[in-house]
């Protein structure tokens, strides 16, 4: 037994990758990436988070094909972002409920990620989203080497670090400048820039997946909603219906 402890730690040593760390500590489970389809998810904190992940990675996809026509980039749904190797390992990681990132293949080897592991890639994630369950202490906790917000603000370096409250209806976007967060604020319409996505991120209140509440959008920078599969079909149809001709099923 020793013996086979010895090498499984030799084996993850001195930098493991994505294929040799967890993919799931109980509260996060690798998720999504462009191009692969989300996997059911069994360690969300709420039933909510995976159709809010969904609601936003459909809607944005049109908008990362035209900024990536090679494909290479990657979005992360609950997936694991190693920043340190730590004992256990899953110890060394944050996994934002959302996140981007530009620039990366999409698979490694032909492989899926089960992580995005740091010293690996080197690109952090441009934008990283949360969603808070709780009172949302936890996503602003500034403790060195614990807080969630530390290890972003000083280690992962999403350059946009948002908090998305759906209790209170708000979401809260952090800027990284010369290496501190600054909270960005929201223009006329109440939305926060993403100027490099060319997008801005708010609060829309309406009715995804059957449901009627205030869900974490984007829209273009003229303030028009960028919408999902689902809604643009509908509008496409809606739009031959007018002109007398029945849409195909």
């Amino acid at each position: 037994m020793t013996s086979a402890i010895n090498r499984a730690t030799e084996e993850l040593t001195p930098f493991p990758d994505h294929t040799q760390l967890p993919e799931s500590d109980g509260t996060f489970v690798s998720q999504s990436l462009a191009g692969v389809p989300p996997v059911v998810r069994t360690g969300a904190k709420n039933w909510q988070e995976h159709p809010q992940s969904i609601l936003l990675t459909d809607s944005i996809t049109p908008v990362l094909k035209k900024l990536h026509p090679d494909g290479q980039y990657c979005i992360g749904q609950d997936l694991g972002i190693y920043w340190r190797i730590a004992d256990p390992p899953e110890k060394g990681a944050e996994a934002p409920d959302w996140f981007y990132v530009p620039n990366v293949p999409p698979l490694l080897d032909g492989q899926t990620r089960r992580s995005y592991v740091l010293w690996r890639e080197y690109i952090s994630p441009l934008i990283a989203l949360e969603f808070v369950s709780g009172d949302g202490n936890e996503e602003r906790d500034k403790t060195p080497l614990k807080g969630k917000f530390w290890i972003y603000e000083q280690v992962i370096h999403p350059a946009f670090y948002g908090i998305y409250e759906v209790n209170k209806a708000s979401v809260e976007v952090f800027h990284l400048i010369e290496g501190k967060y600054q909270n960005l604020p929201a223009n006329e319409r109440g939305h926060y820039p993403i100027h490099p996505l060319g997008v801005e991120l708010g609060i829309w209140q309406g009715e995804y997946q059957n449901i009627e509440l205030p869900w974490l959008r984007w829209w273009d920078l003229q303030g028009n909603l960028l919408l999902t599969g689902e809604e643009r079909a509908a509008r496409l149809a809606a739009q031959l219906r007018s002109l007398g001709v029945e849409p195909e099923v």
